[in-house]
């Protein structure tokens, strides 16, 4: 039911701590992003107290320059650090204050060129000291109290309570109070436009739901659960939220799913869905995920990356906990399956990872660290499980934990000895499959379809009795696996299943006969009409490209006109996914309204653009791509989108571009683009040799 995307976030790198010799205490800010130059101008004030005699005090600090401080110590800039001289005493209490400029070239993105602009930061794993001096050490907490200088028409978020909006001109500044401290990482700031819906958790925590002003319609699906998964959350944890208030912010073309910035998640538009997008795409895994990091990994925070499963770990089981509360049982146990079947591969192939350890892989430290929780409470029984999790939260709290330190915990309610349990689930870098399986057993609804599964090698004729009565089911994955056994099978013996699956109202049955059936038998074909109406765009974007192919085949060039008129004014998701492929199929149709063909196609190629968000104009170049017909000003915004902040759409369009540019046509359109390009775009294109 939940699509979502890999989390894939780089941890912090460890670093060499200043903590022994001074403790940063607060870092107070005000800062102004400045849309036209990307850069960032900042007044900043520190407050620390060294342990010791110190005559120098660094703070993090990537590529700026200092342009006035205080007169109480020297302030440089160096290359990564701004550096206080003085003579700093033991016990004493100091505040610098000095004020900077900064060009970052990462953490904070300017997006949305030609478009609606708008700021958002990303800092785990790129260091918050590109944009704002601080601390990169996850050891060293600071409480953050951050003021942004921005247009009066824009709205601005960051961690904390807001506690002041001045109007000063055409600016307005918002000033922001935390707490409590937090790594540096966790710095939050998005401006933009946006409207909010607010309301307080049961246990009267604000909670605060923001979006773009056109998408007024898809708040509701898209923080649907919100409230509910907050307060299972403070029940299920047992201990209170730990900070003021809670936001979520959209950002476009972000770089992950999401980020739990402390107070403050900012996840990607991609998850801003309508209700028949929330079938496919919502944003409750990821809603549930980085609200549960405000306690694994803000509130308590890993010393090291090799301990980074504390994190993300806990993170992904209690979002599948929260998503069982919603979804119910069998949910939860097929997506333990899943991530199972997932690490058993890897781990057959001789790719297993131990748990604790540096550079595991997001497979690793979510799913595998997800498992060896549940694992874990099953071992030493759910209520003790519950009162460790409550006394390492409780006893570690805004401070910074090891897998020994929550361990020690679980030994000390339980009363176990755990060696058996940290060898196999980890130290061991080979994921325990038959204790998983077990576990799964345990789930009389798995066993039913592990029965089911075991059918997979047998004749269409041997388990058809069994087929059928799976699909009559009111179960999404038993109906689904028996459907994906149909593939491949004699249409005219398994014709009865296949209309026994169309009659199912369930969703995930239907779109398993879409997603599965390569190509429409005309038996079938009325049946998949009915798909175009159904409550899932992934449903309905494969029926209608099945059906198109049919029509085409059968050179029904009425019924593919019809197709096209019926599914004309279907968008899909937020990246296009049905209107791209409208306007695809719409050109490539013979004589269908083709005095309006080049809108259709300038329509196409507007989707590239960069006011549009990454996904959209993935889908676009794609389908450019297929039918051969990239132009001038599709191929530039190739180009642009090569040198893109976002690593994966960057790296896809620059496979696409060394694919296209193979050919000759290409390469001449290419030679009247270069004049339009940016001194960044035409530095790639010298590294690759174009």
């Amino acid at each position: 039911m939940v699509t979502v995307f890999a989390f894939a976030k780089a941890y912090t790198q460890d670093i060499a701590p200043q903590t022994a010799t001074v403790d940063i205490q607060s870092i107070r800010a005000l800062v102004t992003p400045i849309f036209e130059t990307k850069s960032i101008a900042g007044q900043v004030w520190v407050s620390f107290k060294p342990f010791e005699d110190v005559a120098e005090v660094r703070l993090d600090a990537k590529h700026m320059s200092v342009t006035d401080s205080s007169d109480i110590a020297i302030v440089t800039a160096q290359k990564e650090h701004i550096v206080f001289k003085g003579d700093f005493k033991a016990s004493q209490k100091y505040t610098v204050q000095f004020a900077y400029n900064a060009t970052p070239k990462q953490t904070l993105y300017f997006v949305n060129e030609g478009g609606n602009d708008q700021i958002w930061t990303q800092g785990q794993g790129k260091y918050t000291s590109h944009w704002l001096p601080s601390i990169d050490d996850v050891n060293d907490k600071i409480e953050f109290d951050i003021s942004v200088v921005a247009p009066s028409n824009y709205q601005v978020i960051s961690n904390g309570k807001m506690i002041k909006k001045e109007t000063l001109g055409g600016s307005t500044v918002w000033s922001f109070d935390m707490q409590q401290p937090m790594s540096s990482y966790l710095v939050a700031l998005v401006v933009g436009t946006y409207q909010q819906t607010n309301f307080p958790s049961t246990s009267g925590v604000p909670l605060e739901f923001y979006y773009y002003p056109e998408d007024a319609f898809l708040a509701e699906p898209t923080y649907r659960y919100s409230k509910q998964i907050f307060d299972f959350f403070e029940k299920e944890i047992g201990v209170p939220y730990p900070w003021q208030n809670y936001k979520q912010i959209p950002v476009k073309d972000f770089l992950y799913a999401g980020m739990e910035n402390t107070g403050a998640t900012i996840f990607s538009d991609n998850f801003v869905v309508d209700s028949i997008g929330f079938t496919d795409r919502n944003y409750v895994n990821v809603n549930a995920h980085e609200l549960a990091h405000q306690w694994f990994g803000d509130f308590v925070t890993a010393t090291k990356s090799k301990h980074h499963w504390l994190q993300e770990g806990f993170a992904t089981y209690y979002a599948l906990l929260a998503e069982r509360e919603i979804f119910g049982d069998d949910y939860f146990y097929y997506k333990l399956y899943e991530s199972a079947e997932q690490l058993r591969e890897l781990s057959d192939n001789g790719k297993g990872q131990k748990l604790v350890a540096t550079g595991g892989s997001s497979l690793t430290y979510y799913q595998k660290g997800a498992w060896a929780l549940h694992i874990l409470k099953e071992t030493v029984g759910v209520s003790a499980f519950a009162k460790a999790v409550k006394n390492y939260l409780t006893k570690y709290q805004f401070k910074n934990v090891t897998t020994d330190d929550f361990l020690a915990e679980v030994e000390a309610v339980s009363g176990q000895d755990l060696t058996t349990y940290k060898k196999n689930w980890l130290y061991q870098s080979a994921f325990q499959a038959a204790e998983a399986l077990e576990s799964l057993k345990k789930s009389s609804f798995m066993r039913s379809y592990f029965e089911l599964q075991a059918l997979r090698p047998l004749s269409l004729n041997e388990k058809y009795k069994q087929l059928d009565n799976a699909l009559r089911l009111p179960n999404d994955y038993l109906g689904q696996e028996a459907v994906y056994q149909l593939v491949g099978t004699n249409l005219q013996q398994s014709i009865g299943l296949y209309k026994q699956a169309f009659s199912s109202k369930n969703t995930l049955v239907r779109q398993a006969i879409a997603t599965s059936v390569e190509q429409i038998s005309p038996p079938l074909e009325y049946q998949f009409e009915s798909f175009l109406r159904d409550d899932s765009y992934v449903t309905r974007e494969q029926a209608f490209l099945k059906l198109w192919l049919l029509y085409r085949a059968n050179t029904n060039l009425k019924k593919q006109k019809a197709l096209l008129t019926q599914m004309e004014d279907q968008f899909g998701f937020s990246d296009g996914n049905i209107r791209t492929l409208w306007l695809t199929l719409s050109l490539a149709t013979q004589e269908y309204k083709s005095d309006e063909a080049g809108a259709r196609y300038d329509e196409l190629v507007s989707y590239t653009g960069a006011m549009h968000p990454f996904q959209l104009r993935e889908n676009a170049f794609q389908f450019l791509s297929q039918i051969q017909s990239f132009n001038r000003t599709s191929l530039r915004n190739l180009v642009e989108a090569c040198t893109h902040h976002n690593w994966r759409f960057r790296e896809n369009s620059r496979r696409l571009l060394k694919q296209l540019v193979k050919e000759e046509r290409i390469k001449d359109i290419m030679t009247s683009v270069k004049p339009l390009l940016s001194e960044k775009e035409l530095a790639y294109l010298k590294r690759i040799d174009l």
